[in-house]
């Protein structure tokens, strides 16, 4: 698994002139079942990847914390939302909360996530890849690719299935 993560940035960038052009057609004209064919490839592709053996979304990069997130994750360590927030978030130049470091603070040595069940909502989602609407999230998906290689796969059976 760690070699497929360390050459996903490589293959990410070989492949991203395709992946966007792809992506622009796709937006243009979505094929009527594309939630349909999107909710398949993931849930197939998930059949086969084990994020625990990876981690790599945990380990590269970090999450958006809604108002929502902040709140149950404040309750779960019992402490008051600011006093979370200045424990462990910092707003980025997107006017986002996000973490104040990578790898995720919550993230274990055997990739286990401390905090999993009250989770962000980002991180439940990731790597979005079964989202409704998925042409709407190119942009996205073109970095995520780089970041996961479930993602990855997705993408490069995607462009298999779909012809535009």
């Amino acid at each position: 698994m760690q070699n497929t993560i360390n050459n996903l940035p490589k293959l990410a960038k070989d492949k991203h002139n395709e992946n966007k052009k792809f992506f622009g057609k796709l937006k243009n004209k979505p094929p009527k079942n594309l939630d349909y064919v999107m909710e398949e490839l993931h849930e197939a592709e998930f059949r086969k990847t084990d994020c625990l053996q990876c981690a790599n979304c945990c380990k590269t990069t970090g999450p958006l914390f809604t108002d929502k997130d902040i709140e149950r994750i404040a309750k779960h360590f019992k402490l008051k939302p600011q006093q979370f927030i200045n424990q462990y978030l910092r707003i980025d130049e997107d006017n986002d909360y996000v973490l104040q470091s990578v790898p995720c603070t919550f993230l274990g040595a055997d990739n286990y996530c401390s905090i999993y069940s009250v989770r962000p909502k980002a991180c439940q989602e990731f790597p979005h890849t079964d989202r409704k609407k998925f042409q709407q999230i190119s942009n996205l998906t073109l970095k995520n690719v780089a970041i996961c290689p479930a993602a990855f796969n997705i993408v490069e059976e995607m462009k298999r299935r779909i012809k535009l």
